[in-house]
């Protein structure tokens, strides 16, 4: 596995892991002979108990041996053959929880290298009272734990780098803490009102989006950008290349449009409602 350097997290880091072409379900078409509904059910049943009494050391859940779709798309991937289908299933599946396993000791080595659980809301105080970030009392709309950042209040060259990318860290822990049941993603807000070149952060941004993208995998559901200066245009043209495919969940609007789509009356930030 190779190892690189990101300058933004100022840790060593694995290359992301990737599921190999190979065993991502539902991205193929493949040529299948016809059978009903019905047959396919029934013979997916078949796969699932052979792996069940022939590989019950294997994970059951999501792209486990009890994955029905995932078994399906393997049995039209073999043509229908149950024997060939497990074949290459038990492969499959042993080579996805090889990598998630190398994703979680990965994420580990860096909790404690960063110092997760250390950080507190005593031992970041001087840096929270500046009002920068918080998260917001209420959930949306969506049942979405709630990040905001004000941009204008902060100021980079003034202001300690280390502790804001503590600052960062500590707020999408307390937001996860706070994921109802059955839910797994965050909103972020940046309140982009009043934001000046004395407030850009380009190391900042993409530091962010590196922590949710290597540590927090699937964890941020949204970003909106509201009410974004023309001077924030170019910035976003520098950083968007930077944040991957996290850029594709960028929102860019209004206040109002916060206010009316993403929560309700009671629910609304402070923020914007004035």
């Amino acid at each position: 596995m190779a190892i690189r350097l990101c300058n933004h997290l100022r840790y060593p880091l694995f290359s992301p892991v990737r599921i190999p072409k190979s065993i991502q379900a539902c991205k193929f078409s493949v040529q299948n002979p016809i059978l009903e509904p019905i047959e396919w059910q029934k013979l997916v049943l078949e796969v699932r108990e052979k792996l069940e009494k022939d590989h019950s050391s294997l994970p059951v859940g999501k792209n486990g041996r009890d994955d029905e779709d995932m078994i399906l798309w393997f049995l039209k991937d073999r043509k229908f053959s149950i024997e060939d289908a497990v074949t290459k299933l038990t492969k499959a599946i042993v080579s996805i929880t090889r990598m998630f396993l190398l994703s979680r000791r990965f994420s580990e080595k860096w909790r404690q290298e960063f110092g997760v659980s250390e950080l507190t809301k005593e031992s970041l105080e001087s840096i929270a009272e500046s009002g920068k970030a918080y998260v917001h009392e209420f959930l949306d709309v969506n049942d979405r734990p709630v990040v905001i950042v004000v941009a204008s209040k902060h100021f980079p060259a003034t202001q300690d780098r280390t502790e804001n990318e503590k600052l960062c860290v500590f707020l999408i822990e307390k937001a996860l803490s706070k994921l109802p049941a059955g839910k797994e993603e965050i909103l972020g807000i940046f309140d982009l009102r009043g934001f000046g070149p004395e407030n850009a952060d380009i190391k900042l941004l993409t530091f962010l989006f590196d922590v949710y993208y290597y540590y927090y995998p699937k964890r941020l559901g949204q970003v909106l950008f509201v009410d974004a200066p023309f001077v924030f245009q170019p910035i976003w043209q520098l950083a968007k290349p930077l944040l991957k495919s996290y850029a594709s969940l960028v929102r860019f609007c209004t206040a109002e449009t916060v206010m009316k789509e993403y929560f309700t009356e009671e629910t609304q930030p402070a923020d914007f409602k004035n």
